[in-house]
């Protein structure tokens, strides 16, 4: 599939670098705190024991990853961003929950274990900052056990269109809010951008199912603005 996103994985990191330590506060803010609760919501659709083990794809400061740890054996939080693992580090000291995780820098892409480890993979608003989304979703497949769930939090683009239409309008706007923190208006119209670019959630459906998963559901989160996808791998998936 051709890329979708087409800026360089040096920008997008650089970009990171300089958002890393105003990324929670501008998160709530620009997000007016739903992301929040969407985050929950999300964690609570998953099917998880105390004995699963996760990986959390572009984990970033590892809100989704210290979510994931109090309700599971062991939970791996990848990003290739080296100042957003810091910070997810001190995140987690602060909640003493270094056993139930390990945090891993590395390639969304080409995620650095082996196949059939996983019981959940998850991806929280990191999708649309890899260069290739589906390229990551056949490495997931291939890193999830047989029954395995992919489960993804994103935003999305609505289809009503006076929705649609304030949607694009706050887009427009919310980089200015960085002013109010002195972050940088460019990094946070390069957020917008991508947030509007990227994939509708019928066509991240169709992509998780040309990745190989079944079942595929798809929550949309308030008027369509984000959805949740989850898919399974099929438990007669071949071993690779």
């Amino acid at each position: 599939m051709s890329l979708t996103n087409k800026f360089s994985e040096e920008e997008v990191n650089a970009l990171f670098s300089r958002v890393a330590p105003k990324y929670d506060v501008m998160n709530n803010f620009v997000s007016l705190g739903v992301q929040n609760i969407w985050r929950q919501r999300f964690i609570h659709q998953l099917k998880l024991t105390p004995q699963s083990t996760c990986l959390d794809l572009c984990c970033g400061t590892a809100d989704s990853t210290i979510a994931l740890a109090k309700r599971v054996k062991l939970a791996v939080g990848l990003d290739f961003n080296a100042d957003m693992l810091k910070l997810a580090q001190k995140k987690i000291k602060q909640k003493n929950l270094q056993p139930k995780i390990r945090l891993v820098q590395g390639d969304a892409m080409k995620p650095p274990f082996a196949p059939n480890t996983f019981d959940c993979i998850t991806i929280c608003f990191g999708l649309r900052n890899v260069p290739d989304a589906g390229k990551t979703l056949q490495a997931a497949y291939r890193l999830l056990k047989p029954g395995g769930q992919m489960a993804i939090l994103e935003m999305s683009q609505p289809t009503q269109p006076l929705i649609k239409k304030a949607w694009r309008g706050y887009f427009k706007l919310f980089p200015y809010f960085a002013k109010l923190t002195k972050a940088h208006v460019g990094d946070y119209q390069y957020l917008s951008k991508t947030s509007q670019a990227f994939l509708t959630a019928e066509q991240l459906k169709k992509l998780l199912e040309s990745s190989g998963f079944t079942q595929v559901k798809v929550t949309p989160l308030t008027l369509g603005v984000g959805a949740i996808h989850i898919g399974l791998k099929p438990l007669d998936a071949p071993s690779k």
